[in-house]
């Protein structure tokens, strides 16, 4: 892939997706849905752990590297379960100019 930062996360999800159904011996990917959601929520979570772990002592480039490897993880988990990543950018438009306490006082009046 080119270095163009632009559309990465498109470029990761049909990557992610092409990946889907090969054999999970050799695409590390193909094995986390082999695996399935326990198993990605797990990396998921392994990888949150790290990126807090590295905030804590302020490893700047610790934080880049582990940030990565969960927005990957999260990526893995949107496929699995057919999630376009454009949803969640969409999401996060949505909240533009709302109050974070609003929002959240809105979602918890819906549920």
């Amino acid at each position: 892939m080119e270095n163009n930062q632009t559309d990465v996360l498109s470029a990761l999800a049909a990557i992610i997706e092409s990946r889907k159904n090969q054999d999970s011996k050799t695409s590390y990917v193909a094995s986390l849905f082999h695996k399935g959601t326990d198993k990605i929520c797990g990396k998921m979570a392994e990888e949150c752990m790290e990126t807090g772990l590295a905030a804590k002592i302020d490893n700047k480039s610790e934080i880049v590297y582990e940030m990565a490897d969960l927005w990957f993880h999260c990526m893995v988990l949107l496929a699995h379960h057919e999630i376009d990543h454009q949803q969640v950018l969409q999401e996060l438009a949505r909240r533009f100019g709302v109050s974070g306490h609003v929002e959240k006082a809105n979602r918890d009046s819906t549920n």
